[in-house]
């Protein structure tokens, strides 16, 4: 009997009301890291602590001999070097990327996948080439709507054998001064980790990761919509697997804080004494500009505003996270802490999340339980 590529690759399926986390998603998880929340005390992430999600292999690349081709309904197509894209005026734009899936593990049901929590994030300046100056030299034709992006990562998925490929709408990628979508280079200035894409990848300010195609070898122009896998079957929301669903676009607010005082090993649970604690996170949006935080001490029962980090003054990091602080009282007893995000758009943070099929998109607040101990429960080691 003939083997199909179904045989070994699982359709899309929510766990059990039972359910742990399965072998393969452990495996998926030991793959695919995300940041400590420690490190959410860096402004620019570093490379090794930044969040990775590989869908399928990490390539081999030759830097030296990669080219990048750019084609499709284009009047001039482009075959470039990484060597005569570095010689190109480079742009550099400091950018929070966080991953579509962030949270789904935290679902009820909980759709089986990469099982994040809360750490799918990380921020990075990124150096490269404007992508709507490569679409410009190319010239666009005057039917095309929409900009494929190919990666040199290849699988399978749902028994589909594909490429790993995205789309964006054409006025999205053609961009503006601020938002330049960038065929870039170079992360934190060195050249691109092999993990986040090197010799090449594109990086969209505001959207989840799930458009930041990386190891990019091919720009094709279309003049129809791109119905590739990971457009319109994965990267939806969906609320049962026969509808259409929305597609997974900019990412939605958020508010993260980094755990105060010290951690039980193995729940994480956090240990702080009596008396001021400050509280510091980081808040971002790709739907608008972070206009406020808010901060509880109770689980939600009241909330406190934060202190927020002005941006910018050059606008360069408008895509990128800003921190923020509170001064907390602590008193002995237990604590759930949280921080809530709002943007200029008047999008807040949930207290808890509309489910979704595929786990996407879930911004609901973060929780952190606290055990506030007396001076004298201190016991060393």
């Amino acid at each position: 009997m003939g083997q199909r590529l179904g045989d070994i690759s699982a359709p899309a399926r929510l766990a059990g009301p039972e359910e742990g986390i399965s072998r393969e998603e452990l495996a998926l998880a030991a793959r695919n890291h995300g940041l400590p929340l420690e490190a959410l005390r860096y402004d620019v992430t570093p490379p090794g602590l930044h969040y990775v999600l590989t869908h399928y292999d990490i390539p081999w690349a030759d830097g030296e001999g990669w080219e990048l081709a750019v084609g499709g309904r284009v009047r001039r197509p482009l075959t470039l070097g990484v060597g005569e894209l570095r010689a190109r005026p480079p742009v550099t734009r400091r950018v929070t990327m966080e991953c579509a899936g962030n949270g789904r593990a935290l679902l009820s049901p909980r759709p089986v996948s990469q099982p994040w929590l809360t750490e799918a994030v990380g921020t990075a300046d990124w150096t490269g080439v404007p992508l709507r100056d490569l679409l410009a030299e190319a010239g666009v034709a005057s039917d095309a709507v929409e900009v494929v992006f190919t990666g040199a990562d290849h699988g399978v998925e749902r028994g589909v054998e594909q490429d790993y490929e995205r789309a964006l709408p054409l006025d999205v990628a053609m961009g503006e001064e601020d938002d330049d979508v960038l065929v870039a280079y170079a992360m934190n200035g060195v050249p691109l980790p092999p993990q986040h894409g090197y010799p090449l990848r594109l990086v969209v300010p505001g959207w989840y990761g799930m458009a930041h195609v990386k190891w990019l070898r091919a720009i094709t122009v279309v003049d129809t919509p791109f119905t590739g896998f990971q457009q319109t079957v994965a990267y939806r929301l969906r609320q049962n697997p026969d509808e259409e669903g929305e597609p997974v676009a900019r990412i939605a607010p958020r508010a993260l804080l980094v755990p105060p005082g010290f951690p039980d090993f193995m729940s994480r649970a956090r240990i702080v004494r009596p008396g001021p604690v400050e509280l510091e996170g980081r808040a971002w949006s790709g739907r608008g500009t972070v206009t406020g935080v808010e901060v509880s001490t109770d689980d939600g029962a009241s909330w406190h505003a934060a202190e927020l980090e002005a941006p910018s003054a050059d606008g360069t990091g408008r895509w990128a996270w800003r921190r923020w602080r509170l001064r907390w009282s602590a008193e002995p007893g237990r604590h759930l802490l949280c921080a809530r995000a709002t943007d200029s758009r008047g999008n807040r943070q949930p207290v808890r999340q509309p489910w979704n099929r595929g786990g996407f998109a879930n911004n609901q607040v973060q929780p952190v339980p606290v055990l506030c101990v007396d001076d004298g429960e201190r016991q060393d080691r």
